[in-house]
């Protein structure tokens, strides 16, 4: 028999880094209650990745955040690029690439864009945007153990200021505790793939005379490849504070011990080139890049996100982006099983879409690496010099083939050769700039809490698949909602400029619809009319959210 615990929340989230703190901004914004134990007394305070790209800053945007986050990045707003040089003196070297968005193309493809946002700066404000929304946030709290029945998982926390344990009982609980996740191993997952790629010693610096010799070359990261004092240098503030990831051997016996402050600086000086250079070491923490995917994501009520389920070279900042992103597909689902208008079935479909998603990136995230011969460490976005389609393929492009979708093909790359967002099943739904009551937004803007319908305004088509997505919510409980896009008094949603035509962009016609998750991803389309719009849309959504 189960004895009362200390709490009871639909959903607990075990670690409280940049995975953590997004799974608890979305279930937040959902309406899902939760809680979050954090076993570190606070946020990050070593500026570690700091790419944030554009799909999770959709993701930020829809979430409310987006705004604060730029605020946060203000200090690199204007750092773009990553350089390769021998040296800092003199104009040696040459850029991998120069703009993250060279002739702006991304803006026809999304209403945001990448932002360059230190990890130390950017936790904090989804602290506070998770708080605000509700979420119970725990920092100095550890999860100690934990054990799972067929109604809940029952797990016993310790309050590390006051060595206090608690009872937590929880419908589902969700693992975002990093590389090493205790749950992970408590629940004997393995993990695949070629293992530890390289380590390094990160170091927070300051240097007044820096500045001067950098002069006016704003990049994101520079790769300094003297072999005597290779290294990644990367700016905070472009005035005096850096960080400087240093090559590290572990695997020839080196020890962390051995990056004296006195090594450090004399590493600093020969990499940069400038041997008077003033170097105040104010920090240092080592890492280990890796590639690994757990063999499964989850385990009955038991769920892996971020570095728990994946680890990627740091390269183009794919693991954590990767990890914010498994984190919104997931909460989704939780939301729509716990609201009861989803079967638990539902759930199984995180593991089904997400983890082929990181076994290509990661392999994309080592092969990344090596283009960039890098001596350590690049937490940039970067475009060009990459494989075919660049980057945006894998960070914009990634399809579910099967999972939660209808009508997608199983047989079609996870990550494709080109970018194609044309409103195919399992694809990110394309955006466009529309109108409602007057306010401009994106399509994407649409898409959060509930499915969503989208079909035309000026056709009598439209109007039967708008009835008909009305009489499946109001029967079915499944909060459906039904967008007609174009022209005319029926029209809730019109152009934000003349000549678009929303159905083409989608492949479908006039008389066509389209059903989007709340994840912005396409769960199926018709291209035109069909006999019974009610039945098939009811059939459709039965199928996508395990309505058994």
């Amino acid at each position: 028999m189960q004895h009362k615990a200390d709490h009871q929340v639909p959903v607990l989230v075990v670690g409280g880094s940049l995975v953590g703190l997004s799974m608890s901004l979305f279930l937040g914004r959902l309406g899902v209650r939760h809680m979050l134990v954090e076993r570190h007394s606070g946020t990050s305070v070593h500026p570690r990745g700091r790419g944030n790209n554009v799909r999770t800053m959709e993701l930020f945007r829809g979430a409310g955040v987006e705004p604060g986050i730029q605020e946060a990045a203000a200090l690199l707003a204007g750092n773009h690029g990553i350089l390769q040089t021998p040296s800092l003196v003199g104009d040696a070297g040459e850029w991998l690439f120069k703009e993250i968005d060279p002739g702006g193309g991304l803006a026809r493809l999304s209403p945001t864009g990448w932002c360059l946002c230190s990890q130390n700066d950017l936790e904090p404000v989804l602290v506070k945007g998770a708080r605000a929304l509700g979420g119970d946030l725990r920092y100095f709290h550890e999860l100690e153990s934990f054990a799972q029945d067929p109604e809940g998982v029952t797990a016993y926390i310790r309050n590390r200021d006051s060595d206090r344990m608690y009872t937590v009982r929880a419908d589902y609980l969700v693992a975002a505790d990093g590389p090493r996740s205790p749950v992970r191993g408590r629940l004997g997952i393995g993990q695949d793939g070629p293992g530890d790629l390289f380590a390094n010693v990160s170091v927070t610096f300051r240097s007044k005379l820096l500045a001067d010799v950098v002069g006016d070359r704003r990049f994101i990261c520079c790769y300094l490849t003297d072999p005597g004092g290779d290294g990644a240098l990367l700016p905070v503030d472009n005035k005096e504070n850096w960080v400087f990831h240093a090559p590290w051997h572990p695997e020839h016996g080196e020890t962390l011990e051995e990056f004296t402050e006195e090594r450090l600086q004399r590493h600093i000086r020969h990499a940069v080139g400038a041997p008077d250079l003033d170097v105040e070491i104010t920090g240092k923490a080592s890492w280990r890049a890796a590639e690994r995917v757990a063999e499964r994501y989850a385990a009955d009520r038991v769920f892996l996100a971020g570095d728990s389920a994946h680890e990627m070279s740091p390269t183009g900042a794919f693991g954590s982006n990767t990890g914010i992103q498994d984190a919104h597909n997931l909460a989704w689902k939780l939301a729509a099983v716990l609201g009861g208008w989803a079967g638990p079935g539902l759930l199984g479909t995180y593991d089904t879409e997400r983890r082929p998603v990181a076994l290509a990136t990661s392999a994309r995230a080592s092969a990344r690496s090596v283009e960039h011969s890098h001596p350590g460490f690049a937490p940039a976005p970067g475009i060009g010099g990459g494989k075919r389609g660049g980057i945006l393929n894998v960070v914009l492009g990634y399809r579910y083939p099967e999972g939660a979708v209808v009508g997608a093909d199983p047989d079609q790359p996870v990550v494709p050769d080109g970018l194609r967002l044309t409103g195919e099943p399992g694809s990110r739904a394309p955006h466009l700039w529309l109108r409602r009551a007057g306010e401009r937004i994106s399509t994407l803007d649409l898409y959060e809490r509930f499915p969503v319908l989208l079909c035309d305004a000026g056709s009598a088509a439209g109007a039967g698949w708008h009835a008909a997505a009305g009489r499946v919510a109001g029967t079915d409980g499944v909060p459906l909602e039904a967008y007609r896009i174009g022209a005319g008094a029926d029209a809730g949603l019109t152009y934000d400029t003349e000549g678009e035509d929303w159905a083409a962009a989608h492949g479908v016609t006039a008389d066509g619809a389209v059903l989007v998750r709340p994840d912005g991803f396409v769960a199926w389309r018709a291209s035109g009319t069909v006999r019974d719009p009610e039945a098939g849309l009811r059939e459709v959504l039965a199928d996508i959210l395990r309505r058994g």
